[in-house]
């Protein structure tokens, strides 16, 4: 019974290099499939996650069902990203090349509709990021960025933005000092 589980039928650097080659070419997919797919998972992407999982676990392990095989898969993986993430860390174009960059969505109010075409966005997905945001409409937003984490941001224009701590505390001076003015008005 420990033979079968701790006996490994593929050799460890086998195991290794299958493990590094599975997980670069699912980084490269996951890099050509935009940014989009990354922050709004929905139902198909969840099904095609789930099936990737299974369809590459053969290719890591091959013909291995040992619990060490299992070990060395996991750990090679969990290596493979902390370099890869070193090494985006160290490396500018590394880290362009891996995460992407911004890319503008909406430009002082306009919709680059070219922009949306190319990186899947549908004009519903962005009028609810406005509506998300407190504005009426597109016309609200300055700019719109899709940033590489896949993070859709939006910019309102200035007069559009809410109140934030420092306007409110300005008001509240403001308020202070009329009233403290009609105080010594109707005393003088």
């Amino acid at each position: 019974m420990w033979n079968d589980l701790l006996h490994l039928d593929v050799p460890v650097a086998e195991k290794i290099l299958r493990t590094v080659l599975v997980y670069l070419v699912i980084v490269v997919l996951f890099r050509l499939t935009g940014k989009r797919m990354i922050a709004s998972l929905n139902t198909l992407d969840f099904v095609v996650m789930f099936l990737l999982s299974n369809v590459v676990q053969n290719a890591i392990i091959g013909n291995d069902n040992s619990v060490t095989g299992g070990v060395i898969g996991a750990v090679t993986l969990v290596l493979a990203n902390v370099a890869v993430d070193r090494l985006a860390y160290v490396s500018p174009w590394w880290r362009r090349w891996i995460e992407g960059t911004p890319t503008t969505i909406v430009d002082h109010g306009h919709v680059q509709r070219r922009t949306l075409r190319r990186v899947g966005i549908r004009q519903a997905e962005v009028d609810h990021a406005v509506r998300i945001q407190n504005g009426n409409d597109i016309s609200d937003v300055w700019a719109g960025v899709l940033e590489p984490t896949g993070q859709f941001v939006l910019t309102l224009r200035q007069e559009k933005q809410g109140a934030d701590h420092g306007d409110v505390a300005a008001l509240a001076e403001r308020l202070d000092r009329i009233e403290r003015l009609l105080r010594d008005t109707v005393r003088g």
